[in-house]
């Protein structure tokens, strides 16, 4: 009896998705009418964490986009943003009637709300057969067809698209699946860390937990990397967009910030007494830690670049595989990027499978 209503329940699918996030569901948009596609979802709703960024306008992209805004093989940055770039999403939004609006002259943010995206995406996957609450189990393939085993359905397909995203965002589903899903058909994986997160500090640098609330304008140098934004001061110790993208690029080690990149700029007061005898244009120190995947934008790591097809995310060793968005390990700093890197990757994903034909 069981046998027979696991029958009943098996359905085939020329493509499965797994994750309607902004990747996935991006690619199931580009997916031609004669494909069968099914998008599997643990949560009760598409695309949550798109929903919630930016404030819930969602910072869709970015003036300017290149590959030394990402942490992650820039060969496979250049050949995905190659075939689908900032001024095609831009466009792709535009006509479909998706306002923005561009702030601090280099963000772009939803005008009304991150909801019109989702909607657009919606409508344009609403030939395309959602299985919502759905944890999935595992994934296997026989011949030239992957069975995918949910806690309530199997599912067959001639083609997975991996769109799972990273860790961070617990509280809204994520998980590692799409690094086990990897594993499990033995492909190299660079083990998920917490990424766009503030930084915890050390007993020497707590002057700057009593400056909580406070924010400035700063130069930070990490490694070989030079970024200019605002910095916050915390409780746990340092937050802010600076911050933020820095942790992309912080492993261990120094760090070091100018806290006066403009010569005209005007410490707070409170900064420039705890700055006394301090250095204000090289201020280094070693951070103690992050403040995890609790408070992490994103999930840096993924399915490591050598193991996919540059041109089509397709995995090098099972045909028919492919992985897109934050499970691969390129990771953007904030501002934009690590949608760009969605909706890029999903587009170029879609186009290598058969039947599709939409181009921008």
């Amino acid at each position: 009896m069981k046998l027979y209503l696991i029958i009943a329940f098996m359905k085939n699918y020329d493509v499965i998705i797994l994750g309607a996030g902004a990747a996935g569901l991006m690619c199931g948009a580009n997916l031609t009418k004669n494909l069968s596609v099914a998008i599997v979802e643990g949560n009760d709703k598409a695309a949550q964490k798109l929903k919630i960024s930016g404030g819930g306008k969602c910072n869709i992209t970015n003036v300017s986009v290149k590959p030394n805004n990402f942490d992650g093989d820039k060969e496979l940055i250049k050949t995905v943003f190659k075939k689908f770039n900032k001024e095609k999403l831009l466009r792709f939004l535009d006509r479909n009637s998706i306002e923005l609006e561009i702030r601090k002259k280099r963000y772009y943010f939803c005008k009304h709300s991150a909801q019109d995206i989702i909607d657009l995406l919606l409508e344009q996957n609403k030939e395309h057969h959602f299985y919502y609450n759905h944890k999935i189990l595992s994934l296997t393939k026989e011949d030239e067809l992957f069975t995918l085993t949910t806690d309530k359905q199997i599912l067959k397909a001639k083609n997975i698209v991996v769109a799972t995203g990273g860790k961070s965002f617990a509280n809204l589903g994520a998980s590692d699946i799409g690094l086990d899903i990897a594993k499990s058909f033995d492909l190299q994986v660079q083990e998920f860390s917490p990424a766009l997160v503030g930084l915890t500090v050390q007993p020497s640098e707590n002057w700057m937990k009593g400056l909580s609330g406070l924010s400035t304008y700063v130069n930070i140098k990490v490694k070989d990397k030079i970024i200019e934004e605002e910095l916050l001061f915390t409780h746990k110790g340092l937050s802010g967009p600076a911050i933020l993208s820095a942790s992309l690029y912080w492993h261990k080690g120094d760090i070091r910030i100018n806290f006066t990149p403009d010569d005209a700029q005007e410490l707070p007061k409170r900064l420039q007494h705890a700055l006394k005898d301090k250095s204000i244009t090289n201020y280094k120190f070693a951070p103690a830690g992050n403040y995890g995947f609790t408070k992490a934008e994103v999930s840096r790591g993924g399915v490591v670049a050598n193991e996919l097809d540059f041109k089509t995310l397709e995995s090098k060793k099972v045909k028919g595989l492919y992985f897109i968005g934050e499970v691969v390990d390129v990771t953007g700093e904030l501002g934009g990027y690590n949608f760009q890197w969605a909706f890029s990757s999903a587009y170029v994903c879609a186009k290598n499978i058969k039947g599709t034909s939409k181009k921008f």
